[in-house]
Order: C-alpha cells, then sequence, then structure tokens
C-alpha cells in the first residue's frame, strides 16, 4: 500500500506553489536573505516531496525535456567550477589575478598560500548564494513542468501570477494615491513613485511586465475561436464578456497598467510596450484562424489602457524623463564601459557568481562615486560572473523555451496552449529589453516568475488538452 495518495499530494504541491508565487513578491522581492531562504525552502520541499511520490521522475523529466534538463545540468556544474577549491598550482595557471587578490585581501605569505587548495571565485560566499539560488530556480522550473500537467492547472497558475500583480499593482498606487509616508509593509518610505512592495521601483515595473504577460496571455486563452456573426450572436457574446471573470481579468490589466506608468520606469515601460507590440504582431502572423476578438482586445488596450488611462495616471512624466534622458547625467553606461576590462580579462570562466561588486572596483573610475552593486545590464554581468560559456548557457535555456512557445502559438488551434505561448514570448522579449539597462533578474521573486513563465513556454507545446478544455 502507498504511503501517500498520489493525485491528493499533487493538489496540495501545486496549490503550496501557488501560494509560494503570491507570497514572494510581498518579502521585499525576496530580495532579502531570509526571504530568498525562506523561497529555497519552499522550493526545495516541492522537490522533494515530488521525487519521493513519484516514481522515475527524474527519468520521466529527462526522456521528456532532455536538452532543458542537459542545459540545466551544465549551468550549475559550470557554477561549481569556481566554487569547488582546486590545488594551488592548477588556480595560479588558470587564475593568477586570484592569487594576487588573495596575497593583498588577506596578507598571506605565498608560501601558506601554496599549500591550499583554493576556489576560483573571487567571493566563494557571494558564489555560494547564487548556486543554491540558482539550484532553487532549477527545482522550480522542473517543479512547474511536473505538476502543471491539464489545462485547469495550466489556467490556475496564469491566474495566480495575474491576481499578485493586480495585488501588487493595488498597494503600490494606493500608497503614492493615499500620501502615506511610510509603507504598510516593513515601513519603507513612500514617494510619489510606486514600487508596491518592492524597494527598487524598477524590480516592481518588471514584476508588473511579467504579470501583465501572464494576464494578456489569459484574455487570449479565454478568447472563442469560433463564433457566429449575426446581431443575436453578437449581443449574446457582449452578455457573456460582462457576465465573465474576462471583465475582472480587463480591468486588472488596466489597473497593472497605472501602476506601471506609476512606478516613473522609463525601461520598464518601454520594455512592456514594446514586447506587447512585437507578441501581438506575431499572434497576427501565427494564429490560425485569425480572431476579429483578438484584434479587437489590442486595439482596445491601445487606446484604453495607453492613451487615456495611462495619461491621467503619469504617462506625460514618463515620456518626459525618457526625452530628458542624458547619457552625459548618467553613470550606467560609464559603469558598462568601466566593467568592459572585466570581461576580456574574466570572461572565459569567469568571477564566480554574485561577484560583480568585488572586482568592480578594480576598474571603477573616479568620476562614478556611487557603490555599484550590480552592472545594471544582466547580459554583461552573467558574462563577467559566470564566464561568456556560463552565459550563453543561460541564453540557450531562454531561447529553447521561447522557441517551443513560438512553435505553439504557430501551431496549436486550442486558445489556452496558445495564450500561455503568448505570455511566455511576451515575458522573454520584456525581459531582454529590460535586462539591457537593470538588473531586474537579481530580484528573486521576478526571477522566479520569469522561470515559471519559460516553463509554460516550454510545455505549451505539448500539452495535452481534455474535453473539459475544448
Amino acid at each position: 500500500m502507498p504511503i501517500f495518495n498520489t493525485q491528493k499530494t499533487e493538489k496540495f504541491l501545486f496549490g503550496f506553489l501557488l501560494f509560494t508565487l503570491f507570497w514572494l513578491p510581498l518579502s521585499l522581492g525576496a530580495n532579502r536573505p531570509w526571504a530568498w531562504a525562506l523561497m529555497q525552502m519552499s522550493v526545495f520541499f516541492l522537490g522533494g516531496i515530488l521525487l519521493l511520490t513519484h516514481e522515475s521522475l527524474l527519468s520521466k523529466l529527462y526522456n521528456q525535456y532532455k536538452l532543458l534538463v542537459i542545459v540545466w545540468l551544465v549551468f550549475l556544474t559550470w557554477q561549481l567550477i569556481n566554487i569547488v577549491p582546486l590545488p594551488f598550482s592548477l588556480v595560479e595557471a588558470l587564475r593568477p589575478e586570484r592569487i594576487n587578490f588573495l596575497l593583498n585581501e588577506n596578507a598571506q605569505s605565498m608560501e601558506s598560500l601554496s599549500s591550499q587548495w583554493l576556489p576560483l571565485s573571487f567571493d566563494v560566499g557571494q558564489s555560494d548564494v547564487i548556486f543554491f539560488k540558482s539550484l532553487a530556480y532549477c527545482f522550480l522550473f522542473f517543479i512547474t513542468l511536473t505538476l502543471v500537467n491539464t489545462g485547469k492547472r495550466l489556467r490556475y497558475i496564469l491566474i495566480v501570477v495575474s491576481a499578485a500583480g493586480v495585488f501588487q499593482a493595488i498597494y503600490g498606487s494606493l500608497e503614492v494615491l493615499s500620501g502615506l509616508q511610510y509603507s504598510l509593509v516593513f515601513k519603507l518610505p513612500v514617494s510619489h513613485i510606486a514600487t508596491g512592495s518592492f524597494v527598487y521601483k524598477n524590480h516592481y515595473a518588471n514584476f508588473l511586465l511579467l504579470c501583465l504577460s501572464a494576464a494578456i496571455g489569459y484574455m487570449i486563452a479565454s478568447l472563442r475561436v469560433r463564433s457566429g456573426s449575426s446581431p443575436r450572436e453578437r449581443l449574446r457574446r457582449i452578455v457573456r464578456f460582462w457576465l465573465s471573470n474576462k471583465v475582472l481579468f480587463r480591468i486588472g490589466i488596466i489597473i497593472m497598467v497605472i501602476a506601471l506608468v506609476m512606478s516613473r520606469s522609463r525601461m520598464g515601460n518601454s520594455a512592456f510596450f514594446i514586447a506587447m507590440t512585437i507578441t501581438a504582431t506575431l499572434g497576427l502572423i501565427y494564429f490560425k484562424p485569425r480572431q476579429k476578438s483578438y484584434v479587437v482586445l489590442f486595439i482596445s488596450m491601445l487606446v484604453i489602457d495607453i492613451l487615456i488611462v495611462s495619461s491621467l495616471f503619469g504617462l506625460k512624466q514618463v515620456q518626459q524623463r525618457i526625452e530628458q534622458t542624458n547619457l552625459t547625467q548618467e553613470s550606467r553606461d560609464e559603469v558598462v564601459t568601466d566593467a568592459l576590462p572585466l570581461l576580456s580579462q574574466y570572461g572565459v570562466i569567469g568571477t564566480g557568481g554574485g561577484t560583480f561588486y568585488t572586482v568592480y572596483p578594480q576598474v571603477q573610475s573616479e568620476s562614478i562615486q556611487h557603490f555599484y552593486d550590480h552592472a545594471h545590464n544582466e547580459y554583461l554581468q552573467f558574462a563577467i560572473e559566470f564566464g561568456i560559456v556560463g552565459a550563453a548557457i543561460i541564453a540557450m535555456l531562454v531561447l529553447l523555451c521561447a522557441k517551443s512557445a513560438l512553435s505553439a502559438m504557430q501551431n496549436r488551434r486550442h486558445p489556452l496552449p496558445r495564450g500561455t505561448a503568448f505570455a511566455a514570448v511576451m515575458a522573454v522579449i520584456g525581459m531582454a529589453l529590460h535586462s539591457t539597462v537593470d538588473f531586474p533578474l537579481q530580484a528573486p521573486a521576478n526571477t522566479a516568475i520569469f522561470i515559471i513563465l519559460l516553463a509554460l513556454g516550454a510545455l505549451s507545446r505539448d500539452i495535452p488538452m481534455g474535453r473539459q478544455d475544448k
């Protein structure tokens, strides 16, 4: 007799996964050690129970998602190269700068170091933190592929991600509009810029971008593939629309767009509008048959969300910030320029996960007076910390999931996998744009939601749709 009832256990685990996704952003975007530790414990708990209750789970995942499994394992192994202690002679041959760094920092003699085994990472503690985060994201990715195995669960996860975004949008907007001096959560100072339960406005804007991707994907999944053209049928569709949960989702999208504008994030807003436009255009090209309701949805978003509603809540201020952006007044571009020599020096293996703030002072120019613990460019930071090879592995993971999602947009006829694929593609494009000038993936809540959407993109191509989903 089995110890666990697999179906009941799976339902519980799926519910726990949804609960985890909802509370993650509430803890300052999970961008604090205690918060991401809770995230890791939750994810490892889910993964452990799944392994106990599902026989041959690892082999099933490998057979079904062989390439994705290999990419994740290679990426984790690649990180270990910088963490695992190596003989002194090997470290001296591969990275003599590491030896000099230790000599300067610890005032140790060459003789004492030569007898030790040393890691390549310039900050082993931070690299350990990043490794366990990556391991948790890997678990989260395959947990999603395992638990989201029906159309019903696919809908639920899109709904919960969207609901998390709506909650953050309402909370962030009300904080600003109410005139509070300190936030209700953690008593942080409140300004005229919406940040929700996040500390950094650009992390908040990126989170809303990801949640908007899920919400718009759900709206597309709710569109009817076939519909009559008689006046009576059109009237029925209008009545059904106003009596369905589509109205709540449409209102939720408007609220999230308002909050995104109120965040005053230049690239956050730009990435959202560009990603939505590109993905909507791909939908027009790929979706067959082409639905009038699909076109109407995006026209209404353009007119209502952007031109009317957003203009009332500060879209002009965002436009002015973009127009007034002056590279002579910005130091982010100087950080990127300063950090480029690090890429040429350590670009093969990398300096170790989480070490940018450790190695950047080596090349920081005197004109930059601020402390930068991130490069404000994820591509550059990943290439410096994980090396060109490690960054290419991450890119391969994203591209494989995006490829599956594009295939689903082109070949699936059911609206649910179509909408899910739309959400994944929009999230990838939005994240790719935002990462050029900021560090959205350094907030664990954002990364977790992005990983979920990548997993949904990977499964959207092949997930079976039962009769209840037709």
